[in-house]
């Protein structure tokens, strides 16, 4: 299924956010604030994942999209690069089994070809164990970036018509990493920083923003639901006047 942009037509407004993107911020400063090595910070916001994922489920949440890993964290120090691609492996062998078991979908997008193989079969294993599953769809987006994403949709677009030099929304959308997924209607940042950084780009042109200064390990189902109580509050006018709305 592939989903209209919210430049090109006014999509329905959920109460409940049908797609929510979070940046998992603060698991290193989680931490250090502890005395504890950064990799506690990245174990502890596992968990936090998983309770993220239950409570998206639990309240209707359709698509749960979160970013794991951006193309610019390869510039972090190699010995944190590689625990994160070990704690990737970790989880993927701990929860797809679970995920499964709860009729929930898992997708990575990414430039998945700079993980070693054995990472990659395991990408492509689970995704394809829980291809079928309908609950909810939770994405984790991998040596990822914004730009990236554009880039290669547009590179794909390019090859599908041949000699063409004008093009549309609609002929690029469906080459976008995550064309199966409407575009996001809540995006929640954690850690105090109020930066997009290089996340979905294009699909968050009118996602609601929220920030909040709690660290990801501390992100709660409660956490949650004041990220989303303060979407219900939000006006969502795609365009449109406030006095459109009320008629």
């Amino acid at each position: 299924m592939r989903y209209t942009s919210s430049t090109t037509a006014v999509p329905d407004v959920p109460n409940v956010p049908r797609h929510v993107a979070i940046i998992m911020d603060g698991n290193g400063r989680w931490a250090t604030k502890r005395f504890l090595p950064r990799v506690a910070g990245h174990v502890k916001g596992v968990e936090a994942v998983r309770t993220v994922v239950e409570a998206c489920a639990l309240r209707g949440v359709e698509y749960l999209t979160v970013f794991a890993f951006s193309s610019e964290n390869w510039r972090r120090p190699e010995e944190e690069v590689s625990l994160l691609m070990r704690l990737f492996v970790t989880a993927l062998e701990r929860e797809v089994a679970k995920m499964h078991a709860n009729n929930i979908r898992l997708k990575v997008v990414g430039d998945l070809t700079r993980f070693d193989q054995k990472l990659q079969d395991m990408i492509a294993a689970a995704e394809r164990k829980t291809a079928n599953n309908t609950r909810l769809t939770v994405t984790v987006c991998a040596n990822y970036g914004g730009r990236w994403d554009i880039m290669q949709a547009i590179g794909k677009m390019v090859a599908a018509h041949p000699g063409a030099t004008d093009f549309s929304e609609e002929q690029l959308a469906p080459h976008l990493a995550m064309a199966y997924a409407p575009e996001p209607d809540l995006f929640i940042r954690t850690g105090g920083e109020e930066r997009i950084s290089n996340f979905l780009l294009w699909q968050l042109a009118y996602t609601e923003l929220y920030f909040t200064d709690t660290y990801w390990p501390d992100f709660t189902a409660e956490k949650l639901d004041e990220a989303i109580a303060s979407y219900q509050h939000r006006e969502r006018r795609f365009g449109r006047t406030g006095e459109q709305l009320k008629k």
